[in-house]
C-alpha cells in the first residue's frame, strides 16, 4: 500500500486537486454538479483523452508530434468533403477512411524520424504547416457546413449507446488499448526504453527506427478518427479546425506526469491531466470568465505542471518500468 501511494503520488495529488476544483466551481456555480453538465464535460473532453493518449507514447520515446492537430484538421476535411459530394457513403467507411488516411499522414513523420533520424520537432513543426496547407489546398478555403453533410454523418457522435455517446464509448475504447500496449506489449516496453536511454536500446536490440515509425503512425491513425468526429460533432469543416490544438494535447500530457524528456509517463496521468483540463475548459466559462483570463490561466496550469515535472525530474531522476525490472531480478 505505502509503495503504491509513493508510485501513484502525483496522480494520487492531481485528482485530489481535480476533486478539490470541481467542489469548488459547484459551490459557486451548482449547475456545473448536475448530470447534465458532467456528460457535457465528458464528452467534450473525449478527443483532447484520445489525443493525448496517443501523444504520450510518442513523448515518451522523446519526440513530440506537433502535426497533429493539422492532421485532425485535414482528415476531418477530406471526410467532410467525400461525404458532401457522396452523401451515401456508409459512416463507418468514412471512419475507416479517416484513420488511414491519418495513418499516411503519421507513417511520413515517422519514416522522416526514424529512418532519416531527424529531429521530431522540426520534422512534426514542418508537416503540421504542410498538412494545414492541404487543408486550404483542398477545401479552397471554403466551409463544410452542417447543411452540406449528411444526417447520419453528423449524428454519430453523439448517438447514445446504453446513455453514454459514442465519442465517450470511443475514448474509453482508446484508453483500454493504449493502457494494455504500455503494460502488456513489447512494443509499449520498448517505447519507454527507447525514451529512457535511446543508446542502451540500440545494444539490446530494440529496433528503434521500426518502433518509432510504428509511433508515429498510430499518432497519425488517432488524429485521423478524432478529424472525423471532431468534424462531425461541430458539424463543421474550415480550414482553421483545432488550431493550436497540439498545445493543449501536450499540456495534457504535461500535467499528467509525461516527461518531456522521454521514458516516463503513464496512462492514468494523461486521463488525470486531460480531466483537469477539460474541467476548466468547461467551467471557466460557467463562473463567466473572460475567454482572455481563460487561456492565461491554462497557460499558468501549463507552466506550473512543467515545473513539478522538472523538479521530480531531478529529485528522483527518471525511471522506466520498475515493476519489470524488479520482477526480472527477483526471477534471476
Amino acid at each position: 500500500m505505502t509503495n503504491f501511494i509513493h508510485q501513484r503520488k502525483r496522480e494520487l495529488i492531481l485528482a485530489l486537486l481535480i476533486a478539490l476544483l470541481i467542489g469548488l466551481i459547484g459551490v459557486r456555480a451548482p449547475i456545473f454538479l448536475t448530470l447534465k453538465s458532467m456528460d457535457n464535460l465528458v464528452t467534450d473532453m473525449s478527443i483532447l483523452l484520445m489525443l493525448a493518449l496517443a501523444q504520450m507514447l510518442v513523448i515518451v520515446t522523446r519526440g513530440i508530434d506537433l502535426s497533429i492537430a493539422s492532421t485532425l484538421a485535414l482528415t476531418g476535411m477530406m471526410v467532410a468533403l467525400l461525404n458532401h459530394h457522396h452523401p451515401d457513403i456508409p459512416v463507418l467507411v468514412l471512419l475507416g477512411i479517416s484513420i488511414v488516411l491519418g495513418a499516411a499522414l503519421g507513417l511520413i513523420n515517422g519514416v522522416l524520424i526514424g529512418v532519416f533520424r531527424l529531429p521530431p520537432i522540426v520534422v512534426t513543426l514542418g508537416t503540421m504547416s504542410v498538412y494545414r496547407g492541404l487543408t486550404f489546398v483542398f477545401s479552397g478555403g471554403a466551409w463544410v457546413s452542417s447543411n452540406d453533410l449528411s444526417k447520419s454523418f453528423i449524428e454519430f457522435p453523439l448517438s447514445r449507446f446504453g446513455g453514454v455517446t459514442a465519442l465517450v464509448w470511443l475514448a474509453l475504447l482508446s484508453l483500454i488499448v493504449a493502457a494494455w500496449v504500455v503494460k502488456y506489449t513489447r512494443f509499449g516496453r520498448e517505447l519507454f526504453a527507447i525514451g529512457n536511454h535511446p543508446s542502451a536500446a540500440r545494444l539490446v536490440g530494440i529496433r528503434i527506427p521500426a518502433r518509432l515509425i510504428g509511433v508515429y503512425t498510430l499518432s497519425g491513425m488517432m488524429a485521423g478518427l478524432c478529424g472525423y468526429l471532431w468534424v462531425a460533432r461541430y458539424a463543421v469543416a474550415f480550414t482553421e479546425i483545432a488550431y493550436g490544438f497540439e498545445l493543449n494535447v501536450i499540456a495534457a500530457c504535461v500535467i499528467g506526469g509525461v516527461s518531456i524528456a522521454g521514458g516516463a509517463g503513464t496512462v492514468v496521468g494523461v486521463v488525470l491531466g486531460s480531466l483537469f483540463l477539460g474541467v476548466i475548459n468547461n467551467a471557466l466559462p460557467i463562473i463567466q470568465v473572460s475567454p482572455f483570463w481563460q487561456s492565461a490561466i491554462t497557460g499558468t496550469v501549463i507552466l506550473v505542471a512543467v515545473l513539478v515535472n522538472a523538479r521530480g525530474d531531478k529529485r528522483g531522476g527518471k525511471q522506466i518500468l520498475p515493476l519489470h525490472f524488479r520482477s526480472a531480478s527477483a526471477k534471476g
